[in-house]
């Protein structure tokens, strides 16, 4: 599909409050990097791309997820530092800063009129890097997550007019929160890659987690081994992803792209490369042109090698939505290292690749019974393929 209309990006300065604070992972430094790249290599500017703020979703807008007794309480911790850890406010993973209230409504609110902009065909695509925040639960603050942006942005969708809405989360954790939300609904598809529960919070994610009664074959779960690199997880993307969404045929795409699977990330242990993750995008970028007519929204999510992983990984994220395409052998600007030089005392990446050829065998080819990575991908095709009508030997 060819169109005219922009890419929008969203983004402004204030989007850095939300912040946990010295020393917690959770750094907007990620952030003002990420964006600092992107301008340098020339991605933000031009007139097919739109660079926009958001400002604060209101609680009725919040509440379509989450219950006003935790939109209440997020407003008290937000006003006078009040923890309450009955709604997870206050934990060492989740713990309350400055204005927490209003940076969070910021980011719902920038996903949001992201999601509808690609629906009205205001966008063909649209990134919110600062989103992604696919842990917090309708009534609680969970995994660095206060409130949940794509799952409010998935049922605005569905306000809007969208018959069906797929998911789909390459973040190294599983995709709980938005699961969680849409486990009963079989207009939204749910597909969350990670590494494995029994090693990784939150724990959950296995295959058998299909959907409730009458949704069945709507959450997919790939919880993939430990140590898993670029072969196996792009095997198991492409194992997997194409035939659900392609079965299930989604109005709009949504994409989370936690960038945490990357093997310097010092919170997880999958050994994916930034290669990888730059393939993993283009991929899921054709996905949306093919199944849902380019309406895509891609979010951000987590990803804690703050210099040397997320700031590259998601400008490939934006040159890719934005049809600019950054070379993997490109140079990174020379303002961008010296700004790395000056705040962190020391050399940063000096080009926007891991040099890794990011090949997989694709799952047409065979399957091996002694691997750990095709045995995990085949528990899951076997749970959930069924249900959507797919036969799990063969499609």
């Amino acid at each position: 599909m060819t169109s005219s209309a922009p890419v929008r990006v969203v983004w402004s300065r204030e989007m850095l409050a939300y912040d946990f604070g010295h020393g917690h992972p959770m750094t907007s430094e990620r952030l003002d990097l990420t964006i600092r790249l992107a301008e340098a290599l020339g991605l933000l500017t031009g007139p097919d791309v739109e660079l926009v703020g958001a400002k604060e979703a209101s609680d009725e807008l919040l509440q379509t997820v989450h219950d006003p007794a935790y939109v209440a309480a997020v407003h008290r911790a937000s006003d006078d530092g009040t923890p309450d850890l009955s709604f997870g406010l206050g934990s060492s993973d989740d713990p309350v800063f400055p204005h927490m209230h209003e940076a969070s409504a910021m980011v719902v609110q920038g996903s949001v009129d992201s999601a509808l902009a690609v629906w009205e065909g205001r966008a063909e695509h649209a990134v919110n890097v600062t989103g992604g925040l696919h842990h917090a639960m309708p009534s609680a603050a969970s995994g660095f997550c206060v409130y949940n942006d794509a799952a409010v942005a998935i049922v605005a969708l569905l306000d809007a007019g969208a018959q069906r809405v797929a998911y789909v989360d390459i973040d190294a954790h599983h995709g709980d929160g938005v699961q969680s939300v849409f486990w009963d609904d079989p207009r939204v598809l749910t597909v969350s890659l990670h590494e494995t529960g029994h090693a990784l919070f939150p724990g959950t994610g296995h295959a058998r987690e299909t959907g409730g009664l009458g949704a069945e074959g709507t959450s997919v779960n790939v919880a993939l081994p430990s140590g898993t690199g670029d072969a196996g997880w792009l095997r198991a993307i492409d194992a997997v992803v194409p035939a659900v969404v392609r079965e299930f045929a989604p109005d709009v795409l949504v994409t989370q792209h936690g960038c945490d699977t990357h093997t310097l990330d010092p919170l997880t242990h999958l050994r994916v490369s930034l290669d990888g993750q730059r393939r993993a995008a283009e991929l899921l970028h054709e996905l949306a042109h093919e199944v849902a007519g380019g309406r895509w929204l891609a979010l951000g999510g987590g990803g804690y090698a703050v210099v040397d992983v997320v700031p590259r990984s998601w400008t490939h994220l934006l040159g890719i939505a934005t049809h600019h395409p950054v070379d993997p052998a490109t140079e990174i600007p020379e303002e961008w290292r010296s700004l790395v030089r000056e705040r962190y005392g020391r050399l940063g990446p000096d080009r926007m690749t891991d040099d890794r050829d990011a090949t997989f065998s694709p799952w047409a080819n065979g399957y091996d019974p002694g691997d750990d990575v095709d045995r995990t991908i085949r528990a899951t095709r076997a749970a959930v393929f069924p249900s959507l009508g797919l036969d799990p030997e063969h499609d």
